[in-house]
C-alpha cells in the first residue's frame, strides 16, 4: 500500500512539473508574432450567438468550418467567446463568411499597422517575412 501511495505522489509531482513547463512554453509562445496569411484583416470581434458574430460593428457569420485560435494558437469554441470583445485577425471565404480567426497576443497587437478592410489591403504592401504592412 505504501508503494502505491508513493508512486501516486511521484506521478502527481511529474504531472504537475510537466503542466508547469507547458504553461511556461505557452506564455513564451504568446509573445511571438505568428505567421498570418496576406488576406488576413484586423477587426474587433464579438460572438453574439454562434455562428452569428459582430465584426467591426457589423453583423457577420462564422463559416461552418471556421477555426478560432486563441493567443497561444489553441483552438477555441465560438460559444466560449460569447459577449467578449476581442481584437483579432480574420479571413473571409468566397461566400463572405468568416473562416479563420486569431485572437491577438501582445506582440501582435503591438504591430499597429494592419489593414481592416480589403480596400486597405489592396492599397498597402505586405511583407510576409516580418509580418508587416506599409502604406504605399
Amino acid at each position: 500500500m505504501h508503494r502505491c501511495v508513493s508512486k501516486a505522489l511521484a506521478l502527481t509531482a511529474l504531472v504537475a512539473s510537466a503542466g508547469f513547463s507547458l504553461s511556461l512554453s505557452f506564455s513564451a509562445q504568446a509573445q511571438t508574432h505568428r505567421q498570418f496569411p496576406p488576406q488576413a484583416l484586423r477587426g474587433d470581434l464579438m460572438v453574439t450567438q454562434a455562428p452569428d458574430i459582430n465584426l467591426n460593428g457589423q453583423a457577420a457569420r462564422l463559416s461552418p468550418g471556421s477555426r478560432i485560435r486563441d493567443a497561444n494558437n489553441l483552438l477555441l469554441l465560438s460559444a466560449s467567446l460569447s459577449g467578449q470583445k476581442n481584437t483579432v485577425h480574420f479571413t473571409v471565404d468566397e461566400a463572405g463568411l468568416v473562416k479563420d480567426v486569431w485572437l491577438l497576443n501582445a506582440a501582435e497587437l503591438a504591430n499597429k499597422t494592419w489593414p481592416r478592410t480589403r480596400q486597405e489591403a489592396a492599397a498597402w504592401a505586405f511583407e510576409p517575412a516580418n509580418q508587416t504592412w506599409t502604406r504605399r
